[in-house]
C-alpha cells in the first residue's frame, strides 16, 4: 500500500513538472505538442459568444475551437480560469515614433536608428495591453525606423505585434505634414513626404513602397494638431488625389485618407481610398457616398480623449485641444448618425506615445456613439482583418487563424472598460504575458 501511493506521488508530482515545463515550452515559443487554452467564456470575433471553451492551438495556429468537455488527448492546457477570451485586438491609426508632447519636432531630436529602438518598446507595450496587430499611419521619423521594427519582428528578431501600413505621411507643401512655424531661412526636414502636383505624389508614392510600406498616407486636409494649416482646408486636388490612388493601386497598395473637412472625405472616397481617418466633419452626403463606396471610416476618438482630459503644456497642441472642445459635440452627433445609417466603422487610436493601455478608451467611446459592446469589439477584430485584407489570417478566433488571443478578467460585454485591464496576451501561440 505504500508502494503504490508513494508511486502515485511520484507520478503526480512528473504530470506536474511535464506541465510546467511544457508551459514553459509554450511561453518562450517552443511548441512541443498542442495547447488547449481553456476560460469561462469566448467572443471569437464573429459575434458569437462560446461557454467553456477549449480552444486548441498547434503550433502558432488555431486548429479547433471546442469546450472543455471534449478536450483532446495529450495536449498541453493552460486554464484561464473565469477569464474571458477574444481575438487579439487591431489598431489601424498609430504612430509608434511620435510624443504626446512634442509632436511637430520629435522626429529631429533623434536619429533613426533610435527612433527604432524607442518604437519597438512602444509596440511591444502595445502587445503587453491586447494589441496584436497594428497599422501605422505615417510616423515621426525621416527615415523608415516603423518598417524595420516591423522587418525585425517578422524575422524573428524580436518578440512584437503584426506591424502594417506607411512609414510616412504624403503633404503638400504647408499641409499637415509640413513644418510651418520657422522662418524661411531654416532647412527644416519635415516628417511628412513633401509633394506638390501629380508627378511629385507618384513619386512619393512609389518611395514609400519601396523603402516597405505596405499602405499609403495622403494628408488631404489640414490637421488638428499641426501648425500653420486649417483641418476646414482641402489641401489635395482632384488631379492629385487621383495619381496617388491610382499609383499605389499598380502596386496593390491601399490608401489611407486623413480628413476632417467633408469636401475633403467626398474627394478621397470618390478617388478610391479604402479608408476614412478622422472624418471630424463629415454630413449626411459624405456618408452616403461612403455606404455606396464600400470605405471604411476610422474616428480616432481616444487621442481627443486624451488631450482633452491629460494636461498637456507644449503650446503647439493648444490648437488641437481648442479645435476638438469647439468641434467634439457636433461631431459625436455626425458619428452616431453615420452608425445608424450603417457607414462601416473600423477603428483605430491614432496612438502617440501614451500609456498603452489608454488605448482601449476607444471602445468606451464607441459605446456613446452607438455601438453594442460586441459591435465595437468586432470593429477591432475581424472589421479591422477585413480591412488589412487579411481576415484569413487574423480577426477571429476560428480554426486556421493565427493563435493570437487575449483575456480579461471580467465580461467587455457588461463593462468595456475592461478591455484596458488585458490580463494575457499570445500572439501566434507564443504566451507573451500571463497575469493569471
Amino acid at each position: 500500500m505504500k508502494y503504490v501511493k508513494a508511486k502515485s506521488i511520484k507520478e503526480n508530482n512528473a504530470k506536474k513538472y511535464i506541465a510546467v515545463i511544457s508551459l514553459l515550452l509554450i511561453q518562450y515559443g517552443v511548441h512541443a505538442q498542442k495547447t488547449a487554452l481553456l476560460a469561462k467564456t469566448l467572443i471569437d470575433g464573429t459575434g458569437k459568444i462560446i461557454s467553456n471553451p477549449a480552444v486548441i492551438i498547434d503550433s502558432n495556429k488555431i486548429s479547433s475551437v471546442t469546450t472543455k468537455d471534449k478536450i483532446p488527448k495529450n495536449v498541453t492546457v493552460v486554464d484561464l480560469g473565469d477569464y474571458t477570451l477574444l481575438p487579439g485586438l487591431i489598431d489601424l491609426h498609430v504612430h509608434p515614433d511620435l510624443s504626446v508632447e512634442d509632436y511637430q519636432v520629435v522626429h529631429l531630436k533623434h536619429s533613426s536608428a533610435y527612433k527604432a529602438l524607442l518604437g519597438l518598446r512602444v509596440v511591444q507595450d502595445l502587445l503587453a495591453a491586447g494589441w496584436t496587430t497594428l497599422r501605422v499611419a505615417g510616423d515621426g521619423d525621416v527615415g523608415y525606423a516603423n518598417m524595420e521594427i516591423r522587418n525585425a519582428i517578422n524575422e524573428g528578431v524580436f518578440t512584437g505585434p503584426r506591424i502594417y501600413g506607411a512609414a510616412h505621411y504624403i503633404s503638400v507643401t504647408g499641409g499637415g505634414g509640413d513644418i510651418n512655424f520657422f522662418s524661411y531661412e531654416q532647412p527644416i526636414i519635415a516628417d511628412g513626404l513633401i509633394a506638390d502636383g501629380p508627378d511629385e505624389i507618384r513619386k512619393a508614392v512609389r518611395n514609400e513602397i519601396k523603402y516597405g510600406s505596405d499602405w499609403i498616407k495622403l494628408l488631404v486636409t489640414g490637421a488638428f494638431m499641426s501648425a500653420g494649416d486649417n483641418p476646414n482646408n482641402v489641401h489635395f486636388s482632384p488631379e492629385e488625389l487621383k495619381a496617388a490612388v491610382e499609383e499605389a493601386a499598380r502596386r496593390d497598395i491601399p490608401v489611407m485618407a486623413h480628413c476632417h473637412s467633408n469636401e475633403g472625405i467626398k474627394m478621397a472616397v470618390k478617388a478610391g481610398v479604402r479608408t476614412i481617418e478622422h472624418g471630424s466633419f463629415i454630413d449626411e452626403e459624405a456618408m452616403d457616398l461612403m455606404i455606396q463606396h464600400g470605405t471604411y471610416l476610422i474616428p480616432t476618438l481616444a487621442i481627443r480623449i486624451y488631450y482633452s482630459e491629460v494636461s498637456v503644456n507644449d503650446p503647439s497642441l493648444q490648437k488641437a485641444i481648442e479645435f476638438n472642445r469647439k468641434t467634439k459635440d457636433n461631431m459625436y452627433k455626425n458619428f452616431q448618425l453615420a452608425v445608424k445609417k450603417g457607414v462601416k466603422f473600423g477603428l483605430g487610436t491614432d496612438f502617440v506615445g501614451w500609456p498603452a493601455a489608454f488605448s482601449a478608451t476607444e471602445f468606451v467611446e464607441y459605446v456613446k456613439l452607438g455601438f453594442t459592446p460586441m459591435q465595437a469589439i468586432m470593429c477591432a477584430t475581424k472589421v479591422n482583418a477585413e480591412i488589412l485584407k487579411k481576415e484569413n489570417e487574423i480577426g477571429t478566433v476560428e480554426p486556421g487563424k493565427f493563435a493570437d488571443i487575449i483575456a480579461v478578467k471580467g465580461d467587455p460585454l457588461k463593462d468595456i472598460s475592461e478591455l484596458q485591464r488585458v490580463k494575457f496576451v499570445m500572439i501566434g501561440g507564443k504566451i507573451v504575458k500571463n497575469e493569471k
